[in-house]
């Protein structure tokens, strides 16, 4: 009895962060469907997102959007950095200059553009985008422009938290 005890405690102090940031959209539920707006055979603005379940001794989050079942590898579509801990939600449409006036970095997507770009999959099956929000106990030094992998790359080792939300789109 006193073993399971412990194990309990500490799986709930191992893993407790790990479960606790949500990350979801009133545009689409997690695996479900992307709205066409969202994409580009839409008006191609960002999804509104919001999180909860901050865990303590976040500094800032990271958002990154990506295809991994893109015909050349994973596609990136968004990635956005030093979003400040009292921000809990991305309006629809958000522009990288609106992000910057509230400190927000945006990187370069796959598109060669800075901000987001939406799902533009070839016909066929539904390809799926994970947007990944990433709970961190720093701001990253790296300045606007600057690819996926070197976000990630800053990132190493200041990771509290991470939650992910899956969309699905296909034309």
């Amino acid at each position: 009895m006193r073993l399971r005890i412990c194990i309990g405690v500490l799986s709930m102090l191992v893993f407790g962060n790990a479960f606790a940031l949500n990350l979801k959209s009133e545009a689409f539920d997690n695996k479900g469907y992307i709205p066409q707006k969202y994409t580009c055979t839409g008006k191609d603005v960002s999804p509104p997102l919001q999180w909860d379940g901050v865990p303590s001794g976040v500094k800032s989050f990271a958002l990154i959007c990506d295809d991994p079942d893109a015909p050349i590898g994973v596609w990136v579509h968004w990635v956005i950095f030093n979003i400040s801990a009292n921000i809990t939600n991305l309006e629809e449409g958000v522009l990288p200059k609106n992000l910057a006036s509230k400190g927000i970095i945006s990187g370069i997507n796959d598109f060669g553009k800075i901000g987001y770009g939406g799902p533009c999959p070839p016909s066929g099956l539904a390809h799926r985008y994970f947007f990944k929000l990433y709970a961190l106990d720093s701001f990253l030094p790296l300045k606007e422009g600057i690819v996926k992998q070197q976000v990630l790359s800053a990132m190493d080792g200041h990771i509290i938290a991470q939650a992910e939300l899956i969309g699905l789109f296909s034309r």
